[in-house]
């Protein structure tokens, strides 16, 4: 049978590894340290495999792996932007060896690199952040700001690895000069953006898209992440019905005739009342597995396309997972997502200081709801997670 390459084990890789694997699909995981993924029952195999600083590492990985293993033909799900980058560059050999859904750079490159992805925004009206891009400390100095505001990587992956977040805020000129420094220690200066801070809620348009539609879907709430001024990651979403992220998000997919799955961010602007966008991942996203709760198993799906081509409006209606898109007693529910051991903290946190009330954080923990790690089926990687915390504080900054 045809089986799938995971790369990275982490709650996000477990959730595609659980997806799979609960069809009987073959698993061979790859990671570059140890993972919660690798503990699960469903995991076939599972390879260390070291990144290293040159983009060439993770396809002549591959490239082995597939003859050492004879998995020929299997398909390839990245989980982060870093893999996105070198999958699709190297597409055409590793091609030949699997079945890549990651589009072809001249695609990806739009989306992966924010610089490029706000000008395309930018062609299609759609609203961003107010974003600078200064070329040096000279053009910081001459810009003209409302503080605070926040420095950012165009290029999230090796900004990330060295400082374990996402942005850097700044309160003033001086603390901007500051960062900025530190920041070009780190990456080229064409990759550093200065960008206004949006205080508002944080939405999310997920799909599978093939010819220019989505054929499955969904719009998401990110209520709670961590940390919440400038999160790392979502800890609690919740499903929602608001069209025009459906509209934003299909306009830029469709302008670079996107295949796959994929999460489009945006964030409402309460001054202007609109939504601006924030980012594209090419890929899976960290709480993809809360489609479970609407009968929507995007990682199954794309698996099924890639493997028979049938994924169409007619195929879906024969699917059990499509009838959310045609039953209005799903479609109507809403699904939630929690990773429990990243909300706790950051709910407590919120409580003290006066921005969440104890009874809406109640309110949030009842009912059904997709968890990260836990699944009763597959109760190993939720244990083994606890005896790995030391090394996750280290490496992820938990």
């Amino acid at each position: 049978m045809i089986g799938a390459i995971v790369i990275g084990g982490d709650y996000q890789g477990l959730g595609i590894i659980r997806s799979l694997g609960q069809h009987r699909i073959p698993i061979c995981l790859l990671d570059s340290g140890p993972s919660i993924a690798r503990v699960s029952k469903f995991t076939t195999k599972s390879f260390i495999y070291s990144p290293g600083e040159g983009e060439q590492r993770l396809a002549d990985f591959l490239l082995s792996l597939a003859k050492k293993e004879q998995i020929e033909g299997w398909i390839i799900y990245p989980t982060t932007d870093e893999q996105v980058k070198e999958l699709s560059i190297h597409r055409n050999i590793l091609s030949q060896y699997y079945r890549v859904p990651t589009p072809k750079w001249e695609i990806t490159q739009l989306l992966h690199n924010k610089k490029l992805t706000y000008k395309l925004a930018g062609k299609l009206n759609i609203l961003v952040p107010t974003t600078f891009y200064p070329q040096s400390i000279e053009e910081v100095r001459d810009l003209s700001l409302q503080f605070p505001v926040i420095l950012k990587p165009a290029v999230r992956g090796i900004f990330y690895k060295k400082t374990k977040r996402k942005a850097l805020l700044a309160k003033n000129i001086d603390e901007l000069i500051d960062r900025y420094r530190f920041a070009a220690t780190i990456i080229p200066q064409d990759e550093i953006m200065i960008q206004e801070i949006i205080r508002g809620n944080l939405y999310s348009f997920c799909s599978l898209f093939k010819n220019k539609v989505p054929f499955a879907k969904l719009m998401a709430q990110r209520v709670r992440q961590h940390p919440m001024d400038f999160g790392k990651a979502s800890t609690y979403v919740r499903t929602v019905d608001i069209p025009e992220l459906e509209e934003l998000g299909t306009k830029i997919l469709q302008s670079v005739d996107y295949y796959g799955l994929s999460e489009v961010e945006f964030i409402w602007d309460s001054r202007d009342k609109q939504y601006k966008l924030l980012d594209v991942n090419a890929r899976t996203w960290g709480w993809h597995t809360i489609g479970n709760q609407i009968e929507l198993d995007f990682s199954f799906l794309l698996y099924k396309d890639l493997i028979d081509g049938k994924i169409s409006i007619p195929f879906t209606r024969k699917c059990k997972m499509s009838r959310f898109l045609r039953d209005p007693d799903v479609a109507g529910q809403e699904a939630r997502w929690v990773r429990g051991l990243t909300d706790t903290p950051v709910a407590i946190k919120e409580i003290l200081a006066g921005r969440l009330k104890l009874s809406k954080y109640l309110e949030s923990l009842y009912g059904k709801k997709e968890y990260a790690v836990w699944f009763l089926k597959d109760p190993l990687p939720f244990l083994f997670e606890f005896l790995l915390l030391p090394y996750l504080a280290r490496t992820r900054g938990y």
